[in-house]
């Protein structure tokens, strides 16, 4: 049996150990290790998208008891590739931090570290349980690395994001509780083929289950109307935390993808539980990001907002359910994470060379570097846009595509190109208050300003650039993964092809 699944999460979570024991040893030491680690994790990534490219699945069976009695971790090609997309976000991100942000609280490194190994286990686990033990731990790392830096607003954020998951944590307890319960198992694959055959009597409860659950995933996802904590959030939040924080909202998107798909869609019981219902939720929360977009005074706060937006758009593909939707959908993930996490470094970036002004919409002093500071801008704002020739361009264009004959299909319609349309008017409003209505800044600053956040900001850059590059073998990636989302072949490979055989045994 390989390790190979098991090194997402082994490998930040003994970083993050080291960074808490280095504390004495100072920043250097801790910015070495965790920077060697989001190296290695990059070469480890790329390692998990060669092997899971060939189509194989690898089931890893941790203690070696087999499925569904023990805990696996499942490497497909989705998993593999939503480590691959934290593994590109967080290098950049630690290379910011460590210009300095990391020195404004204790414990920066270690708490990235753990957050990431929380966000790599809630992508390769096999069951439901264990995804509920990894949301705990990068939820944990997260509330640490959203007050970092101290300030009210972040105090304040970080009251309302504790309160309101430790609500989705005690619900999806309750819905663990009932599905257990009622099915006995809560292994994905297992699932399937207990949903397939649970009694009339039992049904009405394990609506109740799947529903809470639904309602948990929708609040990791900010859809509509669960959506209103995310822009005072990640807004609020230092800018290698925020850009990490990117990727969170698609850790819900993902849950609800993959247990939508393992469990949920062929029993009869769970089959109408989401399609109703999504396409409109979809539409409502791109209304809703792209108005907070429009509502904001605080270039971050827009970024998160066009966050938002970008969960819906998701959804719209995703409820159109077909495999060319999928594909879509898996496309725009790419896009939507890696630009939304750099946008977030440069806010950052405009901040601290704005001084006092920060990155809010007023004036201020010219922002120091502004020549490359707005190149930089232009290309960030027209890629998270959707604007022509950058990656938002042809992901929202393949979306737009596959959901053309979907139900609501009109209106996801208007709601998307409103989308790409009006935040382009707030983003360009906001260039001119930042690089044109604004003093002159003090030469000196310009050159105590560059370094590391700046070499982030534009690592990031190049994200936007390269998926137009190579969009067609990360089309073509994301065309077989909805198709091996759609195969049983992951169920026999956790549960072997006869999985009655394994239920017979239980206990």
């Amino acid at each position: 049996m390989s390790h190979l699944a098991i090194i997402p999460i082994l490998l930040p979570l003994a970083a993050g150990i080291a960074c808490l024991a280095l504390e004495r040893a100072g920043l250097v030491a801790q910015r070495a290790v965790s920077l060697a680690a989001a190296l290695m994790m990059m070469a480890v990534a790329a390692l998990l998208l060669r092997h899971a490219g060939t189509g194989a699945i690898d089931v890893y069976a941790l203690g070696n008891w087999p499925a569904p009695f023990g805990i696996v971790l499942v490497l497909d090609r989705l998993s593999a590739l939503m480590v691959a997309v934290c593994a590109a976000l967080a290098l950049p991100a630690l290379i910011y931090a460590s210009g300095g942000t990391d020195a404004l609280g204790r414990h920066f490194h270690a708490l990235f570290q753990f957050q990431i190994a929380g966000l790599n286990g809630a992508f390769l686990t096999g069951d439901l349980f264990n995804l509920f033990v990894f949301f705990e731990v990068l939820l944990l790392a997260s509330y640490g690395l959203l007050v970092h830096g101290n300030g009210r607003a972040r105090a304040n954020a970080g009251l309302a994001y504790v309160v309101l998951n430790l609500t989705g944590s005690a619900l999806f307890l309750i819905a663990l509780g009932l599905l257990y319960g009622t099915l006995g198992t809560l292994n994905m694959a297992d699932m399937a083929h207990a949903l397939a055959r649970v009694p009339a009597a039992d049904q009405a409860l394990v609506r109740t289950a799947a529903s809470l659950l639904v309602v948990v995933f929708a609040l990791k996802a900010a859809l509509f109307p669960l959506s209103f904590w995310l822009p005072s959030v990640y807004g609020a939040a230092v800018a290698p935390a925020a850009a990490l924080f990117a990727i969170m909202t698609k850790v819900g998107v993902y849950a609800l993808l993959r247990v939508s798909s393992a469990s949920f869609a062929g029993a009869p019981v769970t089959a109408d539980l989401l399609q109703p219902w999504l396409m409109p939720l979809a539409i409502a929360t791109i209304v809703a990001g792209t108005l907070g977009a429009l509502a904001a005074r605080r270039l971050a706060v827009v970024v998160a907002s066009l966050v938002v937006v970008s969960t819906g758009t998701l959804l719209a593909a995703i409820a159109a359910s077909g495999i060319e939707a999928i594909a879509a959908a898996l496309f725009y993930l790419v896009h939507s994470t890696l630009v939304a996490g750099g946008f977030f470094l440069l806010a950052g970036r405009i901040a601290s060379a704005r001084g006092e002004a920060g990155d809010g919409f007023r004036t201020g002093q010219t922002a120091t570097r502004a020549v490359t500071l707005g190149a930089a801008y232009l290309v960030f704002a027209l890629a998270i846009s959707g604007v022509p020739p950058l990656s938002g361009f042809l992901a929202k264009l393949m979306i737009l595509r596959s959901i053309q004959e979907a139900p609501f299909g009109p209106l996801a319609w208007t709601a998307l190109l409103s989308s790409s349309l009006l935040p382009a008017l707030v983003l360009a409003r906001a260039a001119s208050v930042f690089f044109w209505e604004a003093k002159p800044a003090p030469a000196a600053t310009a050159e105590a300003r560059l370094g590391l956040p700046a070499l982030a900001m534009l690592t990031m850059l190049a994200a936007s650039p390269l998926l137009v590059a190579f969009a067609a073998p990360v089309a073509d990636y994301a065309r077989a993964t909805a198709m091996q989302l759609r195969s049983p072949a992951a169920s026999e490979a956790v549960l072997g092809a006869d999985p009655a055989t394994a239920r017979e045994r239980r206990p």
